[in-house]
């Protein structure tokens, strides 16, 4: 299955994070520490060059150890500007850059990182499938992409409330629904990836954290930018 059509835009995602950025430490600090920090130990675990995808405030980049790299990237200049200052205020030497980025258009070659790290970011990109394609694509054969994500419920309540919100995606700068089938449905399409684990952690365990392999032996795919949104 390919991407769905989609009900938020890139403009529409940048100009809600920089809403969210004056506050986003103090509403989602708490809130997401527990989860953050089992998706920083599950790339730690990995080692080696780290892809952060919505690096946003930084607020997780004081607890990679020294001997990670950490490129940091976010389509928000705002949230950006305060993860330079963290990082700067910190001295914490081992990150590499903190960039501007469209996370469906990585700028880097092919097989350039040991794991990319992407919490709360694949529901809030316009086209999901995309920017998991190029998460695909920047990993090194042996690497793992380690997400925190919301997975939508296929049925009752729940599924009827993430229906009705999806209309505020554009003000949120998120999806409010995204059901499991649409990864599934990628790693059938997608050679040399396979799921590792799959396992909700707080708040409320309607997040998951998720670990895709990528194979040693895997065939790299095109050059950056490559991949057309759908």
């Amino acid at each position: 299955m390919g991407a769905m059509r989609s009900e938020i835009d890139r403009e529409s995602v940048a100009r809600a994070y920089a809403r969210w950025a004056p506050v986003y430490d103090l509403v989602f600090g708490k809130v997401f520490a527990r989860a953050r920090m089992e998706a920083i130990a599950a790339t730690e675990r990995v080692g080696g060059r780290v892809l952060d995808v919505g690096v946003g405030t930084g607020i997780c980049l004081p607890h990679y150890t020294r001997a990670s790299g950490v490129v940091g990237i976010d389509l928000s200049e705002p949230m950006l500007r305060k993860a330079r200052s963290r990082a700067q205020a910190l001295r914490l030497g081992n990150i590499e850059s903190l960039a501007v980025m469209d996370a469906e258009r990585l700028e880097f070659p092919d097989a350039s990182f040991d794991a990319v790290v992407a919490q709360y970011v694949v529901n809030t990109v316009p086209h999901p499938e995309a920017a998991l394609d190029e998460f695909a694509r920047v990993l090194k054969p042996g690497g793992e992409i380690i997400l925190i994500n919301r997975i939508g419920a296929d049925t009752g309540l729940r599924r009827a409330l993430e229906a009705g919100l999806a209309p505020a995606g554009h003000w949120l700068g998120w999806r409010p629904e995204f059901r499991w089938a649409r990864f599934e449905a990628w790693l059938q399409r997608t050679p040399g990836m396979a799921l590792i684990e799959r396992r909700p952690v707080p708040p409320l365990g309607h997040f998951s954290l998720i670990r895709f392999g990528k194979a040693a032996t895997a065939t790299k795919r095109q050059g950056a930018g490559a991949l057309d949104a759908a």
